[in-house]
């Protein structure tokens, strides 16, 4: 017999009862009946119940264990009695009569318990990390994480992809975010950066004649943590094709994605590859106040600017005649709601840092509300017939500068829709986001720059760049998205030099800045380049999705805390003053550091 299994804990059945067979597994729950003790133990298969007898010796043995212990039990497989069955349990028909247990290892008292889902603290789940992913509901979802990423290649690998490794340790690039910064033992005060993307690299692959590329490639920014964002690192299924457009990619994609969510949907729907509706910003931006919109979300938002110029309520005419702009978001069937759901969603709008939301009630076709009162009887029928309303529909407005008013209208589109239960449920719904615009005004730097990705081709290419208000040219950029959840952007590259100078001479830089920060591209370009493209969904936001997770920690294997710390490993460290030598490299105090330490000194207890 094996040292230490025969058989795992969630592989035993009725067919074995009788057998002699050996298990071993953490201690997950004892039940002391007296007489009689039940010990659940777990492996990475599942649970098996063990019973033993106080006559027995693995009674002894398995009586003071603490939970997390890790032991082998030997001993027969019995059935259980019809009302001792756990349904809940794989092996729930059986249980093992001990004879013999080793104690392979004894747990100590334990920070935070396995058995059970109760929530924990954060910085108690991340310290203790190999405990909490003992846990079901964490384990699964690692599981499902390397699932997901094996049925991923399998799928681009049929559509004809071929995986590559780009360089972790790179050259820094201006990609938006910060880099993570490697210095250089061999050539001191220079430093390499971990890339954010490996997009220079799968470009060139394309130049170097590679057709169809992809890798599950880790990605490294300097970049605050978000629900849906991991600080530090986060993995992307990278992929560039050659000889394409952007139809092309698109029907190259959509069958993996859709397929991927299909195979783990457990019952929910997901578009069909081939029907991922196509949106382009400027339109989702007005319907859906966001280029990330929920589509499990009936309500559509409108602008109706126009039907308040010179109208009778003066605080929207005066934010209209200002160049302002009023949206209007519909809220279905609400006649029987009382006037505090008008309010609360009003105070919700102003805790979100906006001057509030308007309303206008509807009951029976009777419109009600300071808004009615104020536009009008005719004028606000009017308002209501374009909107194509129903007689028991409010409306919430949101007013402003445009971009202001579409993202409260955005914000408060989502939070009607959960509040009158609209949002569909045990749904997948995904679209692309297309015709982004190429460029954007920065306010704060009083110039115009690059709105997305800086190498996408504009559409119109060169023609555009010189003819065109640059805000007015839009790229060959796309995003995918699922149930409000932005999983990629891609982009048809932009692959010719002399567009690329142009395209970077409107945003403020010159030919030598070009040549200097994407000299390896820029260069590789010169000497013939197809035209390119592709995209990078999130991984990490798939198996959120896919996972019912709102967290993207709950699906990373060893993930930071908000504060890109590692409290497993004390990540990050101070090094020893031989190592940065060895770098060359002093420690310079922050600003106002001294001054701490010199208060701290004379400060009194």
């Amino acid at each position: 017999m094996h040292a230490y299994r025969t058989h795992n804990c969630g592989e035993l059945r009725s067919a074995q009862v009788g057998e002699q067979v050996k298990l071993s597994g953490w201690v997950h729950r004892k039940r002391d009946h007296g007489n009689l003790l039940f010990v659940d133990i777990r492996d990475h298969f599942g649970i098996t119940q063990i019973v033993t007898d106080v006559a027995d010796e693995a009674f002894a043995a398995l009586e003071g264990l603490r939970s997390e212990s890790v032991v082998t039990v030997e001993g027969k497989v019995v059935a259980r009695s019809s009302d001792a069955v756990n349904p809940n349990l794989s092996t729930g028909e059986i249980e093992i009569h001990a004879d013999a247990v080793t104690v392979q290892s004894v747990a100590q008292e334990l920070p935070l318990p396995v058995a059970g889902e109760a929530d924990y603290p954060e910085d108690i789940r991340l310290r203790y990390r190999y405990l909490d992913l003992r846990r079901e509901r964490i384990h699964n979802n690692i599981v499902l994480r390397s699932n997901v990423i094996a049925s991923i290649r399998r799928r681009m690998v049929e559509q004809g992809f071929i995986e590559f490794q780009t360089p972790i340790l790179t050259a820094s690039s201006p990609e938006g975010a910060r880099d993570y910064l490697v210095p250089s033992r061999v050539h001191p005060g220079k430093f390499y950066a971990l890339p954010q993307a490996p997009q220079m690299f799968k470009q060139l692959i394309m130049v170097a004649g590679f057709d169809r590329y992809f890798q599950i490639a880790p990605c490294f920014r300097d970049e605050d943590a978000r629900a849906d964002r991991s600080p530090g690192e986060f993995y992307q299924l990278d992929f560039e094709m050659s000889f394409v457009t952007q139809d092309d990619v698109f029907a190259a994609i959509e069958p993996v994605l859709a397929g991927v969510f299909e195979e783990f949907a457990d019952g929910r729907s997901v578009t069909p590859a081939g029907a991922f509706p196509r949106i382009p910003y400027r339109e989702s931006m007005l319907k859906y106040g966001s280029d990330k919109p929920d589509l499990r979300n009936p309500i559509l938002i409108s602008d109706v600017s126009d039907h308040f110029r010179g109208s009778g309520f003066g605080l929207f005419a005066r934010i209209v005649e200002g160049g302002g702009a009023v949206r209007a978001i519909p809220a279905p069937n609400t006649a029987e709601k009382s006037r505090k759901f008008f309010d609360d969603m009003n105070e919700w709008a102003r805790s979100e840092g906006h001057a509030g939301l308007g309303y206008i009630t509807q009951k029976a076709g009777e419109a009600g509300g300071p808004i009615a009162k104020n536009h009008g009887e005719e004028a606000t029928a009017r308002l209501i017939a374009e909107l194509g309303l129903g007689p028991d529909d409010g409306i919430f407005f949101a007013a402003g500068k445009e971009a202001q008013a579409a993202r409260l209208a955005g914000l408060a589109r989502t939070r009607i829709g959960e509040e009158l239960g609209l949002i569909e449920e045990k749904a997948f719904r995904f679209c692309w986001i297309v015709d982004f615009p190429m460029y954007e005004y920065d306010e704060e730097s009083k110039k115009v720059d690059f709105s997305h990705n800086p190498f996408s081709m504009p559409q119109g290419e060169l023609e555009a760049l010189e003819t065109k208000d640059p805000l007015e040219i839009l790229a060959y950029q796309y995003d995918i998205v699922c149930n409000g959840v932005e999983l990629s952007s891609g982009a048809i590259r932009n692959h010719q030099p002399d567009i690329m100078y142009k395209a970077f001479e409107i945003a403020g830089y010159s030919r030598e800045d070009v040549d200097t920060g994407f000299s390896g591209m820029i260069n590789a370009f010169k000497y013939g380049a197809p035209p390119h493209g592709g995209s990078a969904p999130g991984i990490d936001r798939i198996v959120m999705l896919l996972a019912g997770e709102p967290n993207i920690r709950e699906v990373v294997l060893f993930p930071m805390n908000q504060k890109a710390e590692d409290l497993m490993m004390g990540a990050p460290s101070e090094v020893s003053p031989r190592q940065l030598r060895e770098l060359n490299i002093r420690i310079v105090d922050p600003p106002g550091a001294a001054a701490k330490d010199a208060a701290k000194v004379v400060a009194p207890e």
